[in-house]
């Protein structure tokens, strides 16, 4: 009887074996197959440019609170030729010296094909929002200079479509910089009602 459990239990660890075998080719197959498919793809990041911003109110009270809102216009581009990406769940706002000093304002979910551009306009605003003291007189001594340099940010996830494969989630950090010239003596601003339109034209940083 024991002679036959224990060959029982050989042919079951030798089935097992083969098993785990030819599921480690089939896996190691399948990631080789992965990685040269994306080495001849060579995904490349999307491009981001923050084209202007239209400032409606900029206005710092005691204590340190600030009342902003702005509309800016961004350019992406899908500079893939083989490879479409989806944006997921992004978020626009500002910061100033490293804090953020606007609300979060969500950019609608969007496919961007192969070589193919979208242009988002979404509003930056926040309202009585509570700025570190340090940074409180800094921005109003900037906003009476005449510039204030802003860091426009977005936020969210990514994913890339080969065919008919589509990736899990990436996260993307895209960093604008806006130079905003209050009060500028060359009037770069252009006038539209109360609100001041600036042109930036500015590429963006990209982090996946």
């Amino acid at each position: 009887m024991s002679k036959y459990c224990d060959s029982h239990k050989d042919k079951w660890r030798k089935r097992l074996g083969r098993i785990c075998g030819i599921t480690v080719v089939v896996l190691f197959i399948c990631l080789f197959i992965i990685l040269i498919t994306w080495a001849i793809l060579q995904p490349k990041k999307p491009r981001f440019i923050i084209q202007d911003a239209t400032i409606f109110n900029f206005n710092v009270s005691a204590p340190n609170l600030l009342s902003s809102q702005m509309q800016v216009t961004v350019w992406s581009r899908n500079p893939n030729d083989k490879i479409g990406i989806y944006y997921d769940s992004l978020h626009i706002y500002a910061n100033y010296h490293s804090q953020q000093i606007t609300y979060y304002t969500s950019i609608p979910n969007a496919y961007q094909g192969h070589k193919d551009s979208n242009v988002w306009s979404p509003f930056v605003y926040g309202t009585n929002v509570p700025i570190a003291p340090y940074n409180g007189p800094l921005l109003s001594e900037d906003k009476e200079t005449g510039s204030v340099s802003l860091m426009i940010k977005i936020d969210g996830r990514v994913k890339w479509k080969v065919g008919a494969i589509t990736t899990g989630r990436y996260h993307i950090h895209v960093t604008c910089p806006a130079y905003i010239a209050f009060g500028n003596k060359n009037n770069d601003g252009l006038f539209i009602g109360t609100a001041v339109k600036f042109q930036l034209q500015q590429r963006c940083s990209v982090s996946l």
